[in-house]
């Protein structure tokens, strides 16, 4: 499995998409703004990957921003999901992201959550939204591998491999699931 966006203590990594295939080059983006220039210059591309990226960006400049309060910190992380927005305006997943990270912020605000809490529940809801999307497509790939036949041959039209998502695939992911399953695709 290839980590296309990863979650570390120094920053956001992802692969840079538009070397490849001739070159494997990982960035580490250290703030939101970075991120967010990562996803506008198709560094990292496919929705779930671009919505995973957005999560963790917002999350990253959350984590840095300065406001010890939650109403500073509010502000903070409105523009941070602003910044987003502008990347990507008909990626669906990066909106659904957004979204999801938003929804976080006001169910922690609503809990009474200080601006640190707050800050580490933003984080896991990145980390979450990045967990979930290698669940999803492992069992997408369990139960659409079983649909395909021993000796097919499969032809896919879009980014639908791991780089499309956080590592694993989709349409991709339903040939590992049937590769995994002994069957010769």
């Amino acid at each position: 499995m290839i980590k296309t966006v990863e979650w570390t203590a120094e920053g956001v990594v992802m692969i840079d998409q538009r070397l490849l295939p001739n070159e494997e080059k990982y960035l580490t983006l250290r703030s939101c703004e970075e991120v967010a220039e990562a996803i506008k210059a198709m560094v990292v591309r496919g929705a779930p990957a671009i919505g995973i990226s957005a999560a963790m960006g917002i999350a990253l400049g959350t984590m840095q921003a300065v406001g010890t309060n939650v109403e500073d910190l509010e502000q903070d992380f409105d523009h941070f999901c602003e910044v987003m927005s502008a990347t990507r305006p008909t990626a669906v997943n990066l909106f659904w992201a957004i979204e999801r990270m938003r929804d976080r912020f006001r169910r922690a605000r609503a809990a009474g959550a200080d601006a640190e809490s707050i800050k580490r529940q933003l984080i896991e809801e990145a980390q979450s939204i990045f967990k979930e999307d290698i669940e999803a497509n492992r069992a997408l790939g369990r139960f659409g591998g079983e649909l395909i036949p021993d000796g097919a041959t499969v032809l896919t039209h879009c980014n639908a491999g791991a780089l499309a998502t956080a590592g694993y695939g989709t349409a991709l992911g339903v040939i590992r699931g049937a590769i995994e399953a002994g069957k010769a695709v």
